[in-house]
C-alpha cells in the first residue's frame, strides 16, 4: 500500500493517532543520534521557549495530564537537564532548563531540524503553513468538548476554568474521589 492509498478512517481520532505515530517515528529516527526521544526533546524545547514555568502550565501547553508529565520529566531531572523547585505552595512545582539541559537541547536541535525539514518538504508549503494552526485548533476544540462533557455528566465545574467550584451545595474539595 502506498502512502497515497491510505484510507481516510471514519474516526478523526484514529486518523490523528495514525499520523502522530508516523510523524513520531520520523522525528525519533532523526533524534536517535542525540540520545533523545521526541517526547524528551519536546519538553526541553518547550521549557526553552517558556523559561521557568509551573508543571501545571507545562501540562496545559502540551495537553498532558499531571501523571504522564511527571513520568516524562523523571529521566530529564535525573540527568539534571531540568531543575525542579517548590513554587508558591508545596503543591506547585516550578520547572526550568539547567545549563546542561539547554546544551542538550542545542546539541539535539540539528537532528530535530532534519526531521522538521523533511516533513516540511514532503508536505509542501500550503499544507505545512496550515498544519500548525489546524492542529492547535483541533487540540483547543477537543479539550473544550471534553471539559463540557465532563461538566454535563458530573455536574462538576472544571478547576482552572474560572467557573464556580461548587457542586450540589458542597464546596469543591479538589479532585473527584469517587
Amino acid at each position: 500500500m502506498t502512502n497515497s492509498a491510505l484510507p481516510i478512517l471514519p474516526c478523526a481520532c484514529a486518523n490523528l493517532r495514525r499520523a502522530a505515530r508516523a510523524v513520531t517515528r520520523l522525528y525519533n529516527h532523526e533524534l536517535q543520534a542525540s540520545g533523545l526521544e521526541l517526547t524528551q526533546f519536546t519538553l526541553l524545547m518547550t521549557l526553552n521557549v517558556t523559561g521557568e514555568t509551573t508543571q501545571g502550565h507545562l501540562g496545559k501547553i502540551l495537553a498532558l495530564d499531571s501523571t504522564s508529565l511527571t513520568r516524562m520529566l523523571k529521566p530529564l531531572t535525573r540527568r539534571r537537564w531540568i531543575d525542579v523547585k517548590a513554587g508558591r505552595d508545596r503543591r506547585q512545582k516550578l520547572l526550568r532548563l539547567t545549563s546542561s539541559g539547554r546544551d542538550k537541547f542545542e546539541q539535539s536541535r540539528q537532528h530535530w531540524q532534519r526531521a522538521q525539514t523533511r516533513l516540511q518538504q514532503a508536505l509542501r508549503e500550503p499544507t505545512w503553513n496550515q498544519l500548525g494552526a489546524l492542529l492547535a485548533e483541533v487540540t483547543r476544540s477537543s479539550e473544550e468538548q471534553q471539559r463540557e462533557s465532563t461538566e454535563a455528566n458530573t455536574g462538576e465545574k472544571t478547576p482552572g476554568t474560572g467557573r464556580s467550584r461548587y457542586r450540589a451545595g458542597k464546596a469543591w474539595k479538589g479532585r473527584n474521589r469517587r
